[in-house]
């Protein structure tokens, strides 16, 4: 049943409650069938997608897992995450039941009422491992983002089944895990043209030393035009693995400030540089801003795995490039005071890596 407001839906503080504290959502916004966008969600002009901007004849490259073996595909994987920090890729072994599975999961969690929800908020949640919310950082963020989602951080198996929503924790546990050898692969080939030979124990901590899973809903839009489900930003992963719907909708920043849409593929998955791994390999990867819009006729989810660094991992480019005579281009920096300072701000492109800049 559709949420009601008992205060007037013009309130600029009434909404903000509603919507962030109350645990509706802009789901709950959504099912009220507004006639008109509320005001805290609409975007500045130039944050909202310009469409004489979005290039149709470009894509990101898409890449066939099931050759891995071949060294021309692992060319394919380096150059792609060189020049658009961004591919999808296809035969990568995670079974079709596994993500149809996980994405009817993230349906399931948004479908139940506002005060279940609320119980996983910031204030409500028995652990910082798990997070409802919506918008991206709301104290922070002048004009809210149409969104709302269930973030999940991976501790150990034992505390994700005790602690993770019951609607969807086995889905979402059972996609990390199918997730994990198509992840290993991919740093195997990315390492391995920066001069790195073998991921041992301490790489594995500096790479994929922790993980968070996010469910993501992206409801009906009553003026999409005017806001964005996701703002510019990069992530500040090591890597990213996104699976999405078929609803589509996310954007990939090309050249001279083009927008390239990555168009849903079934069974793909579309995998991205985070901040992390450019600074790691001295900028030779790229992580690159990106953006969702909002929908005015469908419902849309995403899942992506987060794939990062230990938090008390230093980051910094990688000895076996500066072995070699490179100038670093960034310094060392705590992953964990990295990583607070992406989330103590709103959304605004590829910013937070100059954090990191010498």
């Amino acid at each position: 049943m559709a949420p009601t407001m008992v205060v007037s839906a013009t309130n600029s503080w009434d909404i903000t409650d509603f919507v962030v504290n109350q645990g509706h959502g802009v789901k709950g916004l959504s099912e009220m069938k507004l006639p008109s966008l509320p005001k805290q969600f609409i975007q500045p002009p130039e944050e909202r997608i310009d469409a004489s901007k979005v290039v149709c004849e470009k894509c990101i490259p898409v890449i066939d897992m099931a050759g891995l073996d071949d060294p021309k595909v692992a060319e394919l994987i380096c150059d792609a995450a060189e020049k658009w920090g961004f591919f999808q890729v296809v035969n990568h072994g995670v079974p079709i039941g596994v993500l149809e599975d996980v994405k009817e999961a993230t349906h399931r969690f948004f479908a139940l009422p506002g005060e279940e929800k609320k119980k996983y908020s910031k204030e409500n949640s028995n652990s910082n491992s798990v997070r409802f919310g919506t918008s991206f950082t709301p104290q922070a963020e002048k004009s809210l983002e149409w969104k709302d989602y269930l973030s999940l951080f991976y501790v150990s198996e034992d505390e994700a089944s005790a602690l993770w929503p019951s609607v969807c924790k086995d889905q979402a546990l059972e996609y990390m895990k199918r997730s994990e050898l198509v992840i290993r692969q991919l740093l195997d080939v990315l390492m391995r043209r920066l001069n790195v030979k073998e991921i041992d124990e301490k790489k594995e901590s500096l790479l994929m030393g922790s993980m968070r899973i996010n469910l993501n809903y992206y409801p009906i839009c009553p003026n999409p035009e005017l806001t964005v489900g996701v703002g510019r930003h990069s992530d500040v992963s090591t890597l990213t693995v996104l699976l999405q719907d078929d609803i589509g909708g996310l954007y990939v920043k090309g050249v001279h400030d083009t927008w390239v849409h990555v168009p849903p593929i079934r069974g793909s998955l579309v995998i991205n540089i985070g901040d992390a791994l450019q600074i790691m390999s001295n900028g030779r990867y790229k992580s690159v801003e990106h953006r969702v819009i909002a929908n005015g006729s469908s419902n849309r989810v995403s899942v992506p795995i987060f794939v990062n660094p230990r938090p008390s991992e230093v980051i910094g480019p990688l000895p076996e490039l500066l072995e070699g005579g490179e100038e670093p281009l960034y310094k060392q920096v705590l992953y964990s005071d990295y990583v607070k300072h992406f989330f103590r701000k709103a959304h605004d492109g590829k910013n937070t890596v100059e954090f990191a800049k010498i």
